[in-house]
């Protein structure tokens, strides 16, 4: 049985979300999947940074639902997407909680990628992050 417990984050597993002054984007096979001046980069404890991008800002027609899911006692329940252009490579490459738990509530409704199942997740600064 999955084990749903709360944990907070704090001095042995700090959290921090701030909004990244870069812009984010996201390709795979040559397509942008994101592109965003309004990301998110969360850090969690010794993992590395990742970007979490406004859904407004993803192409979501590229994407396919899955099944797939886990559970983050600090994050909350994860929802799963395929990028439909990156084929088997890009199964269950994106992630999402829908419902965050409330110390990391403002990643509701955005998403986030895995970086070795997309061709790039690149930042760079600029001034106006393109729209679809």
């Amino acid at each position: 049985m999955l084990d749903k417990s709360i944990k907070i984050p704090g001095p042995d597993h700090p959290i921090s979300i701030e909004h990244n002054p870069s812009r984010v984007v996201v390709t795979v096979g040559g397509k942008r999947i994101a592109d965003s001046h309004n990301a998110l980069t969360l850090r969690e404890a010794s993992y590395p940074p990742v970007q979490y991008i406004p859904r407004r800002d993803v192409d979501m027609s590229l994407l396919r639902r899955t099944e797939h899911s886990s559970h983050c006692p600090y994050k909350g329940d994860a929802s799963y997407y395929s990028i439909v252009p990156g084929g088997e490579r890009s199964e269950n490459a994106v992630w999402t909680y829908e419902a965050p738990n409330a110390a990391v509530s403002s990643i509701k409704d955005h998403l986030a990628f895995y970086p070795d199942r997309v061709d790039g997740i690149e930042e760079m600064a600029s001034p106006e992050a393109g729209s679809f």
